[in-house]
């Protein structure tokens, strides 16, 4: 049995959904203590009990602890079986995260999977529902499994309901490593406003102020459909569509903040983006080191790639994945005129 301590590191869900994930992968018992030990609300909340009870349901575990508040929670995994699975969050907590943890073992099943995923699609402090599919999904159809998603119905918080479907393809042969060092040309830069039973001069605003930031053309600046009882909710999305990699930012609207509030956080992430020479933004730094290890693992060749920055979240889940698996995270900062870059090399064998 591996055993964690929650407050490790940055001590928040993602100690607990990387764990869920290794285990049911390498068959490997686990036990976590301090469960979100660093967050003002530690123990379980919905989302994360969601993320164990799926984990359970998709290798038939044995669980201690799967309720809400704990912060203890011991998990024996079973056999990892493909197959069609609905799971919801029930609030307004992050179904993305759900599928963050059931995506690896099913990326290594014995067949096709279906997922039908309810609850928040587009939160703070989640990877939204647009950023997996432009960023992510085309990084995992990189290893050689297949990642399609499809969004049915926006979900925001407080009031959740959101749906997405999710249709995971095993590779053949395994999953193989490769290396994001680069970004390519520049294809595609575009904004959107999504902002579902908002005034209607909500997205206006925010996109005229993207406008004036960015000097994107009207033709770049967007208002994304959405029923009017998927809402209220709000986000700015901005896309930049490189040759080898697409990076998604995104800004949510809340009370009391000015559309042109929101325009100027998603430019400023975008920007920090810009300035760098890394392929990867932070987001898809962290999201990227689990599938790369799984691949790395399998096959004993090496992967890297570059991002823009090093998270506190990133190098804390590098710990987790190296508890489970035959793999190390090499990280060096490469500073040039091009702008500065983190490397990061995933590489077999522990030191």
């Amino acid at each position: 049995m591996i055993e964690l301590d929650g407050a490790h590191g940055e001590g928040g869900g993602q100690i607990l959904r990387t764990a869920l994930a290794l285990s049911m992968c390498t068959g490997t018992p686990l036990r976590i203590d301090r469960i979100r030990a660093k967050r003002p609300k530690p123990g379980l909340m919905r989302q994360h009990l969601t993320c164990v009870l799926a984990a359970q349901e998709v290798c038939g575990a044995t669980v201690v602890g799967a309720e809400l508040g704990a912060q203890t929670l011991e998990f024996r995994p079973g056999r990892v079986h493909a197959g069609d699975y609905r799971f919801a969050v029930g609030t307004a907590g992050s179904c993305t995260l759900v599928l963050q943890t059931v995506l690896p073992p099913l990326m290594l099943a014995d067949g096709q999977s279906r997922l039908h995923l309810s609850g928040g699609t587009h939160n703070p402090m989640a990877p939204p529902f647009h950023f997996l599919q432009r960023s992510f999904a085309p990084m995992v159809r990189r290893t050689g499994a297949q990642l399609d998603l499809m969004l049915r119905r926006h979900g925001f918080f407080p009031a959740g309901g959101g749906e997405i479907e999710a249709v995971i393809t095993p590779a053949d042969g395994g999953l193989r490593p490769f290396d994001l060092l680069e970004r390519g040309a520049l294809l595609e830069a575009f904004g959107e406003a999504l902002a579902p039973a908002l005034p209607r001069g909500v997205p206006g605003r925010e996109l005229e102020a993207l406008g004036r930031l960015t000097g994107w053309d009207v033709q770049q600046l967007r208002v994304v459909s959405a029923r009017q009882n998927e809402g209220p909710g709000n986000a700015l999305m901005l896309t930049l569509a490189h040759e080898l990699v697409t990076e998604v930012f995104v800004a949510f609207g809340e009370r009391g903040l000015s559309a042109e509030d929101v325009a100027r956080q998603a430019f400023a992430e975008m920007r920090a983006y810009q300035a760098s020479a890394g392929a990867a933004g932070p987001h898809l730094a962290d999201q990227l080191a689990l599938p790369l290890a799984l691949a790395v693992a399998g096959s004993g060749q090496p992967a890297a790639y570059t991002c823009t920055e090093l998270t506190e979240h990133s190098r804390t889940n590098f710990a987790v994945i190296e508890r489970f698996l035959d793999v190390r995270f090499d990280t060096r900062l490469e500073v040039s005129r091009a702008g500065n870059q983190w490397r990061v090399d995933v590489l077999p064998g522990v030191a």
